[in-house]
């Protein structure tokens, strides 16, 4: 049962009402204050009924709810309800079983980040949740994540993602896989981006001009060093990233429209988990989809589109096609 904006303020002002002690509050009472606090907040509701009403002082009476005080009080032929102990309120509980389930469950999303950069804390708090409200009766794993435990270069997340956050210079120490000797570079880095499991720098590095990226997995070690840090005020993240896929830029790469068809076996699943955010639909019939995307052509992007085998054709531009078919062409020959 999720905890409605709604339903909070009912429980809220049944709260007040149950620990007023100058008031009697009957059914009638309880139900006239909801639906006035409701309509406080949005004047066109036409409030609850008693059955919601009824139903709500079940749930803070529940281990669900708060385990509320509550005393059914006879009055002739009608009850009031009130607290036993006025000093009561929900307010001075702690989180009810149902609300450390919810934050269980986002503490368990939240777990698969172990490694990351400001998320050490997780790992204390989980079984401080578990003992204090001996949720660990369900042992079953109920979510899983495509990762990759045993990465190279994640213990470097934390320091990198502090130097971007204060805006530190580094020192890096990286080897290349096209390089057989480690290179110390000056580094200024200022985004970090995962890509395929695996995580990327991108930041300037020493004298040279353009944005370089570094894989966290060939980083060797990592130092600040005292040289004046040289800020990033030209490049924004979010539309450094929206025409590639991936994350190689090609300097000379230009924003391109190509046409692909997916066969009638792969088509649902390029409709459901689209290439990229530029897609759009050509021809949709029992043949085929054809469909385009406007990208700037780079490695990951052939490497995609070489994953989908015999299902997918390159259409279009005749360039690309035939960049798609000499890729092909040697990747025979390796059965050869």
């Amino acid at each position: 049962m999720a905890i409605t904006k709604h339903a909070l303020i009912r429980y809220q002002t049944l709260d007040r009402c149950f620990r007023n002690p100058g008031r009697r509050y009957y059914i009638a009472d309880l139900l006239d204050a909801c639906n006035e606090a409701i309509k406080e907040l949005e004047p066109n509701s036409k409030g609850i009924q008693k059955r919601q009403l009824y139903d709500d002082i079940l749930f803070m009476e529940s281990s669900q709810g708060w385990h509320i005080p509550l005393e059914r009080i006879k009055d002739g032929r009608r009850t009031y309800l009130r607290y036993k102990d006025t000093s009561f309120s929900i307010n001075n509980q702690p989180i009810n079983e149902l609300e450390a389930e919810q934050l269980k469950s986002a503490m368990l999303v939240l777990n698969r980040f172990k490694g990351l950069p400001q998320f050490e804390w997780i790992n204390e708090l989980l079984p401080k949740l578990d003992q204090t409200f001996q949720l660990s009766n369900q042992s079953d794993t109920i979510i899983s994540f495509d990762s990759n435990e045993f990465l190279k270069g994640t213990e470097y997340l934390s320091p990198l993602f502090n130097a971007i956050l204060y805006k530190q210079t580094l020192a890096i120490t990286y080897k290349s896989f096209k390089s057989e000797k480690d290179s110390l570079l000056t580094f200024y880095p200022y985004h970090l981006k995962q890509h395929n499991n695996r995580w990327f720098l991108f930041g300037k590095s020493g004298d040279y001009e353009n944005l370089t990226n570094l894989a966290l997995d060939r980083i060797k070690k990592i130092e600040t060093v005292g040289i004046e840090f040289i800020e990033n005020l030209t490049i924004d993240f979010e539309e450094y990233f929206e025409d590639i896929i991936g994350v190689s830029k090609p300097e000379d790469g230009i924003l391109t429209k190509i046409k692909l068809e997916a066969n009638i076996s792969l088509a649902p699943y390029i409709k459901t988990k689209p290439l990229h955010g530029s897609q759009r639909t050509v021809v949709d019939n029992d043949q085929g989809f054809v469909f385009t995307i406007e990208v700037i052509p780079n490695y990951e992007l052939e490497k995609m589109l070489l994953s989908f085998g015999q299902d997918m054709k390159v259409l279009t531009p005749n360039e690309f096609k035939q960049k798609m078919k000499t890729r092909v062409a040697r990747s025979l020959n390796n059965f050869d």
